[in-house]
């Protein structure tokens, strides 16, 4: 059985401790690998190694770093077949949509990093004939960067690639839930040249590694996306060491659908913001609110659509809908169709549990559901679910669907669709969310700010600022006579 190894200061390690965790495939239900059960003693060795190679790395050439990275993204495509299969097989998610998702954008993030340090540039300021000011980006030291199990590769390579451009050293931490690929990444680092200890990467549990990286004195900077406890948490222990935080947290995502849409193209799309990647992606739109006098047709097609998509064997090129992460998820989505049924939600449907045949009969699947009849203010309709779990309710004027919208903790995404201009920039203006899709979902430019308002996060990823994220402006003020 494979063991997958730490990778510290350029060399792939076993955990200091020889402890080792159980790493599961989610389309059987069985252990297939074994991921080091690390702990604080393994950061420690790893920040020694980030911290030594640190003087030597923010020194490199913006070129030679941008080479090096672009060697990474080459690398990254060059295996592409390699990673998809790995993904899928350690999330559940279909081989089509890692293909086609999660390893390009792996290396897009490579890429645009690469190519983003080159053009990154600083502020200057004239005090007439008095006095130039000037700022320098410096980068800011270690860089902490915890990485979340629904898109492994994808969110791993947007947190480390604009802080290894930007001139930081890493020590990373990737889900326990599904490792490999941070593992395989490790490989092709070693591969591309990069230098000992600039990248870092410790396997293991979020409470002995993601804690011990949250606490280390010598981490000045953490970037974490996952759960908004988890979140609250590391603010909680890294706020008194004044550490610079990014956290993207949870999503509980309005999807907002006007009479005038073009109705084929909201299907359609509304399906993939509902049950892509079994639902487990933080801007899913989980709450769909529908105007009333297109409700009825709305609800006939979407269940019509829903009941089509059939859990599969995730390696099966025609599957769409693949398994959940893990046992613990998918009784954790299973718990929340219960209370759905409790606070008077009608399951149209969906609901259950799939058994596959064959090898995959211990394998983890949940129907795609859909559920209505439930108050916006109900359990259900406040509380991130993050699985293949929707809800339908129709509204009336603008103003009491914004107020459905609004109504939640969260505010990271919100989709809107609409062939009034007006109406959609209305709108738009007022949702409370980082994000918003205006008769699309998804369409991401790797140039912009992302992140949310309220429980959702603090800060911002993508495009300049996250190289931003990663450095320390410096003022220097140089008096002309």
């Amino acid at each position: 059985m494979k063991k997958i190894q730490n990778y510290i200061d350029g060399e792939l390690i076993a955990p200091l401790g020889a402890l080792y965790i159980d790493n599961y495939n989610p389309a059987s239900g069985k252990v297939y690998s074994l991921i080091p059960d690390s702990d604080e003693k393994d950061v420690q060795l790893a920040c020694d190694a980030a911290l030594k190679a640190f003087p030597i790395w923010s020194k490199v050439t913006k070129e030679s770093r941008s080479w090096i990275m672009m060697r990474i993204a080459d690398l990254i495509d060059k295996n592409h077949e390699k990673l998809a299969r790995a993904e899928s097989v350690d999330n559940g998610k279909p081989i089509q949509l890692a293909r086609t998702v999660d390893i390009p954008r792996a290396a897009a993030n490579f890429r645009f990093y690469a190519t983003g340090i080159l053009h990154l540039s600083s502020d200057a300021n004239s005090m007439e004939d008095t006095a130039l000011n000037y700022t320098l980006n410096e980068p800011a030291g270690v860089a902490g960067c915890i990485s979340p199990w629904n898109l492994p590769l994808y969110l791993f390579t947007w947190k480390i690639a604009p802080a290894l451009a930007a001139g930081c050293t890493v020590v990373a931490k990737p889900s326990e839930i599904t490792p490999m690929t941070a593992y395989l990444l490790s490989e092709l680092c070693i591969e591309a040249g990069l230098p000992p200890g600039v990248l870092n990467i410790v396997h293991g549990y979020g409470h002995k590694v993601g804690a011990a990286i949250t606490a280390h004195p010598d981490i000045p900077l953490i970037s974490f996306t996952g759960g908004t406890k988890t979140g609250a948490e590391i603010a909680r222990v890294a706020s008194p060491l004044f550490k610079k935080l990014s956290l993207e947290l949870g999503g509980k995502n309005p999807n907002i659908i006007f009479a005038d849409c073009d109705f084929e193209q909201m299907l359609k799309t509304t399906m993939h913001s509902s049950f892509s990647n079994q639902g487990e992606i933080c801007l899913c739109g989980s709450r769909i609110f529908v105007e009333r006098p297109l409700y009825e047709k709305f609800k006939k097609a979407f269940v019509a659509k829903a009941r089509e998509l059939k859990a599969g064997d995730p390696s099966d090129e025609a599957t769409r809908h693949g398994a959940i992460v893990s046992i613990q998820h998918k009784e954790k989505i299973l718990s929340y169709v219960e209370l759905a049924k409790k606070e008077g939600g009608t399951i149209l449907c969906g609901g259950y549990e799939v058994k596959l045949s064959g090898e995959l009969s211990e394998g983890w699947y949940i129907e795609p559901t859909v559920i209505e009849g439930l108050p916006y203010d109900c359990r259900t309709n406040q509380e991130e679910i993050f699985g293949p779990v929707v809800t339908l309710m129709p509204f009336d004027t603008e103003e009491e669907v914004l107020g459905y919208a609004n109504s939640t903790q969260y505010g990271l995404a919100g989709i809107i669709w609409t062939q009034n201009l007006t109406r959609a920039h209305k709108m738009a203006q007022q949702l409370q969310s980082g994000i918003i899709w205006i008769n699309c979902w998804l369409l991401r430019d790797l140039r912009t700010p992302f992140g949310g308002l309220k429980k959702s996060g603090l800060g911002r990823e993508g495009g300049f600022e996250a190289l931003r994220f990663f450095t320390e402006p410096k003022n220097i003020c140089i008096k002309l006579n």
